[in-house]
């Protein structure tokens, strides 16, 4: 297989490359060079948010087109067009943001959507962003462009820091404080498994949208921080902590508290989707101990410290928000 990536130097990109590469197929991956690819992938020049920045792509066929673009709708719309007739299919890895909130437990596919436009440019929500992203494919492949909606996605090379964040604060262990329930199930995809499912997808030419996402329960709040527990080896002692207690004491769910979200509306839309179409489809979900010592490993190996995205909020509670939370 000939695979043209837009990206591949970071988190789901990389993973995509690097799975690639694992299965022998040719891979080409268009970047601006701000961070190395993986050794074996053919990188071109070129930045989609500047005119010309598609030149790179002027000529050449391709099997598989991989498209994990984040940002305005308008590069999406400008590198479907230019290979349109060039590759034999064009996978998009979206996300579970563009559908309308609220859905409840149980929402697949056919929920609805937001309002989004092809044509928009820099500075458009996320949601809005690839929600117009897929629009712009839609219009171009029509219904043979695989739209992969992933959720929340853990795994090495994470760049916006969740996992990272647990890992690196068990591993100071002492008291942890840990939202509770601790059977809280919980609902995320490895960047990994997320790559292997989108190339076989790429593969048998499927297309429209999926939900690309573990089951739901696949593990618990409990689950992925023993986990962390484990990888790391720490004196941590995880101190299971009422949501009531913690939304009343002002700490903000998934932002200060990476992965968590209280019961409720919120927690049904992002860890309650239905995923029946992306497992009847080949979807395998690795335990999340796997996921857990494979990111651990990846953190030593940089010293701890992890790669964070401009665009976005670092995540994590202050260490005194937590001290007083556990003692009150």
């Amino acid at each position: 297989m000939r695979l043209l990536l837009l990206g591949g130097t970071k988190f789901v990109g990389r993973a995509v490359a690097e799975e690639a590469l694992a299965r022998g197929w040719e891979v080409t991956a268009l970047n601006r060079g701000t961070q190395p690819a993986p050794e074996g992938v053919r990188v071109v020049r070129g930045d989609r948010t500047t005119e010309g920045g598609l030149a790179a792509l002027a000529a050449g066929e391709w099997d598989a087109v991989v498209d994990t673009w984040s940002w305005a709708p308008s590069a999406v719309r400008d590198s479907a067009r230019l290979l349109n007739g060039r590759v034999g299919h064009y996978a998009y890895v979206s996300s579970r943001s563009v559908y309308a909130y609220p859905s409840g437990v149980g929402a697949d596919e056919s929920a609805g959507v937001v309002e989004a436009s092809p044509d928009a440019g820099e500075g458009t929500p996320y949601a809005e962003a690839k929600r117009g992203a897929e629009l712009a494919l839609e219009a171009e492949f029509g219904g043979s462009a695989l739209l992969a909606r992933a959720g929340l996605i853990l795994g090495p090379y994470e760049d916006i820091g969740r996992l990272p964040w647990w890992l690196n604060r068990i591993a100071r262990g002492g008291p942890v404080l840990a939202p509770g329930p601790r059977d809280l199930a919980l609902q995320y995809v490895d960047a990994r498994d997320l790559a292997s499912w989108t190339l076989d997808a790429a593969a048998a030419r499927l297309g429209g949208a999926y939900n690309v996402v573990s089951p739901a329960g696949h593990t618990t709040m409990g689950g992925l921080l023993e986990a962390c527990v484990r990888a790391t080896g720490s004196d941590a002692r995880l101190r299971w902590t009422d949501p009531e207690r913690i939304l009343a004491a002002g700490v903000e769910p998934w932002r200060e508290l990476p992965v968590w979200l209280a019961p409720g509306e919120l927690y049904d839309f992002l860890h309650g989707a239905s995923v029946e179409r992306a497992v009847a489809a080949g979807l395998r979900c690795r335990p999340v101990a796997e996921t857990v010592e494979d990111t651990w490993a990846w953190l030593r190996s940089l010293g701890g410290g992890a790669p964070q995205r401009a665009d976005r909020p670092k995540v994590g509670l202050d260490p005194e928000r937590e001290a007083a939370l556990l003692q009150g």
